[in-house]
């Protein structure tokens, strides 16, 4: 089978969250925090960079580490962590890499020759008497920064940090910021004064009545676009899971609410708000849209692992309609692939778009979820953090447990096959719909601690089709993978 292009996208080790995607000559760069496998907190490791051809989005490769979080003068012990980056290129031909350290309030800038780095440290943001923005008490917050170079030269600064309840002072040493939404500055050619701002641009939670964010507040993750003569703001809501977006006619102001592009739980989908309706496992996102050959794109990224700490890359296709407007995109396992999957062949199961339990989903982010889902599936790997050597599978897929994966080509498929692992007797059952229906097939499972794979007939009208396995059974099996066969 040829390559094709999955969700995630990038090798199953790797797990780069708050993913901006750009266009620079003819290669699409991906940049973003860098979790580990398993950590305990967010973005423990370097800034990498992964890129592809534009021509060739199957064909993704690893760039190496581009920016070390002890190059900041500021952080030459390695205490803080390179939080959600941003990347533009400036008019001298350079590209300037953005970036905040945890709560810290402050902002940096590392520059390179070259998109894929090596980056070296630049500056601190900074007020045009010298002071550095975020040093004192009262200054906006800055974090998670969305940089513009707009077409006539002019930069933008994009950030903002706005949860429903005020960090704990600790957190953010001491000082007391300025948290009310979105915000934007534009700064001098230098890439590092302000110029202009911050003004606030969408508010937070509690102020925004009348404005036509209702429900959709800010919360962080700051990306800018400018797309014909319009700019596309997108950023987190209050919910988090969802990336939403704003549009106005300037980049300073006048933003109007847009809606939701994607979420990692597939909410807002049909009308359905209630977070118990999640397909998948919700927690914090962050991405933005980028345009190659002609074809418009959202990055965001899912949660793994039953935490937040290890999350990874996706991307799905979107449609910008006459009006300007984005109607919201489903996840799929078959993202940046330009149609569905191969109908035949062998899959491994950390393409799952949707997954759950019996009893449904939950959020990932809560201070104890990794006891709270213990009884729940989720995706995670053999062996430590890595670059290199992929085996992520769906552990603890117990009775009840649901995995989906959209969308296959089907062209004559009579058998299908699943490979687990684990003492496990029951059945799987394979639908073409989430809530059920008569069964295209069910396999009988009799595991053990070794791989086994165990083979069924199948009924699939032929086309674009879902696949679901529902397990019904006693044990704990990991679901491994499973084979499509002519």
């Amino acid at each position: 089978m040829n390559k094709q292009g999955l969700n995630p996208f990038l090798p199953s080790y790797e797990y780069v969250p708050d993913g901006e995607p750009y266009v620079f000559g003819d290669r699409v760069y991906i940049y973003g925090s860098h979790d580990r496998f398993n950590g305990r907190y967010f973005c423990l490791n370097d800034y990498i960079c992964w890129s592809a051809p534009v021509d060739n989005l199957k064909d993704w490769k690893y760039e190496g580490v581009i920016y070390r979080k002890n190059q900041d003068p500021s952080n030459r012990r390695g205490w803080y962590h390179l939080f959600a980056p941003d990347v533009t290129e400036g008019t001298d031909g350079r590209y300037y890499l953005y970036y905040a350290f945890d709560f810290l309030g402050i902002m940096s800038v590392a520059v390179s020759e070259s998109p894929a780095g090596p980056y070296a440290f630049y500056g601190h943001i900074r007020y045009a008497d010298g002071r550095v923005w975020g040093e004192t008490s009262g200054d906006v917050f800055a974090f998670d920064p969305g940089v513009l170079m707009d077409d006539d030269g002019r930069v933008y600064l994009y950030t903002g940090f706005a949860p429903k309840k005020a960090l704990p002072s600790i957190v953010t040493g001491f000082k007391k910021f300025s948290m009310k939404g979105g915000y934007v500055l534009e700064l001098e050619p230098d890439m590092l004064t302000i110029k202009y701002g911050p003004e606030l641009i969408i508010p937070k939670v509690g102020q925004a009545e009348g404005t036509g964010f209702e429900g959709h507040e800010f919360f962080e993750a700051s990306s800018i676009r400018r797309i014909g003569k319009q700019y596309y703001f997108v950023y987190s809501s209050v919910h988090n899971h969802e990336l939403c977006y704003a549009i106005s006619n300037r980049p300073t102001g006048d933003f109007r609410y847009g809606g939701t592009l994607v979420s990692n739980g597939d909410l807002f989908l049909n009308g359905i708000y209630e977070e118990e309706h999640a397909r998948n496992y919700i927690g914090n996102n962050h991405g933005g849209m980028v345009e190659i050959n002609g074809q418009w794109y959202v990055f965001y990224h899912r949660q793994t692992n039953r935490h937040s700490y290890s999350r990874q890359a996706c991307a799905e296709p979107i449609t910008i309609e006459e009006d300007g407007s984005i109607r919201q995109v489903e996840m799929t396992s078959c993202g940046l692939n330009g149609k569905p999957l191969s109908g035949y062949g062998r899959y491994e199961t950390y393409i799952a778009c949707n997954l759950m339990k019996a009893s449904g989903t939950a959020r990932v982010d809560k201070l104890f979820s990794r006891w709270e889902l213990r009884k729940h599936p989720y995706f995670t790997q053999e062996g430590k953090d890595r670059e290199h050597s992929p085996n992520q599978y769906i552990a603890n897929f117990r009775s009840g447990s649901i995995a989906g994966f959209k969308y296959f080509d089907i062209r004559g498929v009579t058998k299908i096959a699943v490979e687990v692992r684990g003492k496990a007797v029951g059945q799987f059952i394979v639908t073409t719909s989430l809530n059920g229906q008569e069964p295209a097939a069910v396999i009988d499972v009799v595991s053990s601690k070794q791989r086994s794979s165990f083979t069924a007939d199948i009924r699939l009208e032929n086309g674009k089709q879902a696949l679901y396995f529902h397990f019904q059974g006693k044990g704990v099996p990991d679901f491994i993978a499973f084979e499509l066969i002519l």
